[in-house]
């Protein structure tokens, strides 16, 4: 049995995991024991407090799990998923508590699947040694994404460097009863800004998986409309954070007992895991992001691209009408020219070996 499947029929075996329940703190502590396994990770049983509000009737103490693995560097590379889970069906809403807290909740897609994918690109990227990798378990999604917001706010307290946030949420199933299927796609969602690198992340994202039998179908919004995911917050801090999730949702096994492992498809959620282990492996060996990254403005057949920083570096290039990079250049010295590709039509990045590209002025 390969890994995702078997932390998802785990997690899914329990009565709930909502956050608010017995079920939750023991699905944390398995997590934390199962990480706790993985050669170099340092593994942390977090407790925050979700506040009272519309979800939560008081202040309470809950628990998730952040396994850190030190790399040379602190410059950290994070993957996440949420282990709570929610039944909604014959309650009043979330808010029901006598019912939703104790009803049947098993969350095998949503989001035992994101989980699974984080615990096992941690397993899988253990020994990797350049910079810092971060497993994030988190709790409290469902009830505000309050988790996710203890941990943004913890990592800016303390100063973290925070190369990538690849989340993970409902990604385990190819299909949906409506008869679409994709077996070959992921969908990321980015946000654009200039606080953060969200939407070159999903771009470098595309760029790796170019050539795969899977890759990333990019939506460039923040969130699907009217909902939100765990990398919200991260963006809201200000740290470079996307969102995985399947193609094509099933929304009747959302919040509902249906939930349930044999909807899930482990070969679909084992690709995604692929997929964000090829992610994070490149970003934890990236080098240093070139600065002042700039083009020459000259009317000339000709691209004339510069940067400041060491190293080797890749050039990239997209017309302006295209989402994603077209095509790319090695190069060195803080100065590249491409030879027919001019700078009226084309939009330029540079990035170090591995890493995002940051696109030039």
């Amino acid at each position: 049995m390969r890994g995702v499947e078997r932390i998802v029929r785990h997690l899914a075996s329990y009565p709930t995991r909502h956050t608010l329940s017995e079920g939750n703190r023991a699905a944390a502590e398995w997590i934390a024991g199962e990480l706790s396994k993985l050669p170099n990770f340092s593994v942390e049983i977090m407790p925050y407090i979700a506040p009272a509000g519309p979800r939560v009737p008081v202040d309470t103490e809950v628990l998730q799990v952040v396994a850190i693995r030190p790399g040379r560097t602190d410059r950290r590379v994070m993957v996440s998923g949420h282990f709570d889970s929610l039944n909604l069906v014959g309650t009043s809403g979330p808010g029901d508590f006598a019912n939703v807290i104790h009803n049947p909740a098993p969350g095998a897609n949503d989001d035992a699947s994101g989980v699974a994918v984080a615990m096992e690109v941690g397993r899988e990227l253990a020994e990797t040694t350049e910079h810092t990798l971060v497993v994030c378990a988190l709790s409290g999604e469902e009830q505000g994404l309050l988790g996710a917001k203890a941990l943004a706010r913890r990592a800016r307290e303390e100063g973290w460097t925070i190369d990538a946030l690849l989340n993970n949420d409902t990604v385990g199933s190819s299909s949906n009863l409506l008869g679409h299927r994709d077996e070959s796609r992921v969908r990321v969602f980015s946000e654009d800004s200039t606080a953060h690198q969200s939407r070159e992340l999903a771009r470098f994202i595309a760029w790796l998986g170019r050539d795969d039998a899977f890759g990333p179908k990019l939506v460039f919004r923040k969130d699907r409309l009217q909902r939100g995911g765990d990398h919200s917050p991260f963006n809201d801090a200000g740290f470079t954070a996307v969102r995985f999730v399947e193609v094509h949702e099933e929304y009747t096994r959302q919040h509902t007992p249906d939930d349930r492992t044999e909807f899930v498809d482990f070969d679909y959620l084992d690709r995604v895991r692929g997929l964000n282990a090829r992610v994070a492996r490149s970003l934890l060996s990236a080098g240093v992001a070139p600065t002042n990254v700039r083009v020459e403005r000259a009317a000339r057949a000709s691209t004339d691209v510069r940067w400041e920083g060491d190293g080797p570096v890749e050039v990239f290039w997209r017309e302006t009408t295209s989402a994603v990079w077209q095509g790319s250049f090695s190069a060195s010295g803080g100065e590249f020219r491409i030879t027919e590709i001019n700078v009226d039509d084309h939009v330029f990045a540079v990035g170090s070996v591995g890493g995002i590209p940051v696109p030039a002025t």
